[in-house]
């Protein structure tokens, strides 16, 4: 009888929603949340709303992992990649829930958008080690050298996620900017946040180092100018920004020459080349 009860008595462990830096999942700084109602208008979530301070611990984080993500071989980035799609492979039913509660899709379709997503990091795995074979060159010079220009990461890159679809539209995002050996602060969509939530998630319990991927939750609109004008950002995936945003954060953006790109396309190398720089190097022939 008392089991029986003690049953019929037990509350559900809500989910906390918490920040992504630097592998570890803290509170916003400032203690604030903002609410998120799902498809019909009533309250899912209490996700954390990111401040200034969060943003500038995120970019420290960033810069600090990038030396080691950008100096790994690309074979072993697209091995990590393909990771994140493994992990995300077993949340699959969590990201299907979320995005039907989220976005009000019917099941078939929100399953179509999480298996697209997963299919999408697999894709841009592939693209890690050959992105410098294909995109590089051999430069005809006058002399006894070798002149080599070959793809280089940016750095670190800012990116504003699209609203929809939700999942599929971060992973368009984020993907490419990680193949191309940049580290990410991520500014998830503030009305649909839970799909990039559980991404971090997915990607804490991956191969990835912690600061190669930092996800931020709350208003775009109030972290853009910061992130525009933070000289330590590289470039910006602006995609998800609308255009008054955009137009101000290229404006802020040019002070230290950020690269800022938005795209409508989908899966492309291009999004990859976005966000790297070309290196040449010279060596001498040998004897």
């Amino acid at each position: 009888m008392s089991n029986s009860k003690s049953r019929a008595m037990r509350l559900d462990v809500k989910k906390t929603y918490k920040l992504f830096i630097g592998g570890a999942f803290p509170r916003s700084e400032s203690g604030r949340t903002y609410e998120v109602t799902d498809s019909k208008g009533e309250f899912i979530a209490n996700p954390s709303l990111a401040s200034r301070k969060d943003l500038r611990d995120a970019v420290v984080a960033a810069r600090n992992a990038h030396s080691g993500w950008a100096g790994a071989t690309a074979f072993n980035r697209g091995q990590i990649l393909y990771r994140i799609a493994e992990m995300m492979e077993g949340r699959s039913a969590q990201f299907v829930d979320e995005i039907i509660a989220l976005e009000g899709l019917t099941p078939s379709a929100a399953k179509k958008q999480v298996e697209e997503a997963i299919d999408l990091w697999v894709w841009y795995s592939g693209w890690c080690d050959k992105i410098g074979s294909i995109y590089g060159s051999t430069n005809a010079v006058s002399g006894s050298f070798y002149n080599f220009t070959i793809p280089d990461s940016l750095g670190v890159v800012a990116v504003f996620a699209p609203a929809k679809p939700s999942l599929l539209g971060l992973v368009h995002s984020l993907a490419p900017v990680l193949a191309g050996g940049n580290t990410a602060v991520v500014i998830a969509s503030e009305k649909y946040p839970l799909s990039a939530i559980t991404l971090s998630e997915a990607i804490g319990t991956s191969d990835v180092s912690g600061g190669v991927v930092n996800i931020l939750t709350g208003s775009a609109a109030e972290l853009a100018p910061w992130a525009a004008s933070h000289m330590d950002i590289d470039g910006i995936d602006a995609t998800g920004l609308n255009s008054t945003l955009e137009k101000e954060v290229r404006i802020a953006g040019a002070d230290n020459l950020k690269r800022i790109s938005s795209f409508k396309d989908g899966a492309s190398p291009q999004r990859v080349l976005a966000f790297m720089e070309n290196k040449t190097v010279w060596h001498p022939i040998g004897v």
